[in-house]
């Protein structure tokens, strides 16, 4: 069973300071706090994760630009922030070359040499690096597991590294998701790979439900839904008493505009179903010509979890990845921020969606694209403990 204590914040501060790079809407730097830790600095180049980072860290500073043009890292940071512990952050290893015709899949071609350029000049204690599952089995052009390049860098850096496969499910989120974390260790301090895994504390059958995270919220329907509402009901299970902590009410709550024809689309969609299984009359139109069917089928579009187990994995694009378990339509940002393990005064900026040539970051993909906070506090935690063993 899980209970309070197991989403608390912990009130004792101590002095270790993380600097967050990457840091999008700042799930990642909301877990170190609860646990413990100091923020000084956080960069990030998207204008409204950066506006949703400042808002709900007013005590971090927030550099918003391209890291890799942030030089002079001797003045990014006052000197009684110095020195810093720890490095997190979530650098996009896959798929993004910085210039010219370099393999895309090599990581030294990325941005996570930004990130290996902040520890070796920092060199903190530890670093925590974010990714998805894939990049343990991904291999650049010369059949090199991405996975052990970046551990050869690292290694030239000065620090030992322990790879962590984690499911947020076992540490308090309702959701499905695994992510794998790079934790290194300055190669000066104690290496014990076994200690830096965080326990998990639920099982399958305790984990956090889709049902418990989001039902106490307002029930809206379709095209419904206020940027400010006032809570519907009282909190009926820990996890929704730990959300409604020190909140005001209901932000970030308002429902898709769904046409009539989607809503019956929906309203043929079970549990576990998505647009692939519904019948013909009911899938999607061609554009343009309402009268023909699309053709175009993803069965990951429009699916309806079950409300009686974690939510399959909240993506950036989970907008239209899901459809409420009892309700007719698809997720609110904030029913995207309780499946993620946002609190409820954890207010998201900029536009909930945007069109495919809008260059900022809207609410939907902040959330989708963030650490889930009570993931990121269980390793932090962890982090504390080792370092209170090791100092």
């Amino acid at each position: 069973m899980t209970n309070k204590d197991d989403f608390e914040m912990n009130s004792n501060k101590n002095e270790y300071k993380c600097i967050d790079l990457f840091a999008g809407c700042g799930g990642l730097s909301l877990g170190f706090e609860m646990a413990g830790f100091n923020i000084p600095l956080a960069i990030e180049i998207d204008e409204w994760a950066s506006e949703t980072y400042e808002k709900n860290h007013p005590s971090t500073e927030v550099l918003m630009g391209d890291i890799t043009k942030i030089i002079d890292l001797e003045n990014i940071i006052s000197k009684d922030d110095l020195p810093i512990d720890g490095i997190i952050g979530g650098p996009p290893c896959q798929g993004f070359s910085l210039s010219g015709n370099r393999d895309k899949k090599d990581p030294r071609n990325s941005l996570f040499m930004e990130f290996v350029r902040f520890v070796k000049y920092f060199k903190p204690k530890f670093f925590v690096m974010e990714n998805v599952t894939g990049i343990l089995s991904m291999k650049t052009k010369d059949n090199q597991l991405v996975k052990d390049i970046i551990l050869s860098e690292y290694d030239a850096a000065g620090y030992n590294v322990k790879i962590c496969k984690l499911n947020a499910a076992e540490y308090g989120v309702p959701q499905k998701r695994e992510r794998v974390f790079f934790i290194g260790i300055r190669k000066d301090l104690p290496f014990n790979e076994e200690k830096l895994n965080p326990i998990p504390f639920l099982s399958e059958e305790d984990q956090v439900t889709l049902e418990e995270a989001i039902m106490d919220l307002p029930q809206i329907k379709a095209r419904e839904g206020k940027e400010f509402q006032d809570y519907s009901q009282e909190p009926t299970n820990d996890y929704q008493k730990w959300a409604r902590t020190n909140s005001d009410g209901v932000y970030n709550h308002i429902a898709m505009r769904h046409t009539q024809r989607i809503i019956e689309r929906f309203e043929n969609i079970g549990y576990g179903q998505s647009v692939a299984d519904v019948d013909e009359c009911h899938q999607q139109r061609k554009r343009g010509d309402a009268s023909k069917i699309s053709g175009k089928v993803f069965s990951q579009n429009n699916m309806r979890p079950y409300p009686n187990k974690p939510c399959p994995t909240i993506a950036a694009s989970f907008q239209s990845n899901f459809v409420h378990p009892y309700i007719n339509r698809n997720f609110t940002a904030r029913e995207g921020a309780r499946i993620q393990s946002f609190p409820d005064t954890y207010i998201f900026c900029g536009k909930r969606t945007t069109m495919s040539w809008e260059k900022n970051i809207s609410q939907y993909q902040q959330i989708g694209n963030a650490v889930p906070p009570l993931l990121a506090k269980a390793i932090a935690e962890n982090m504390i403990k080792y370092l209170e063993e090791t100092d």
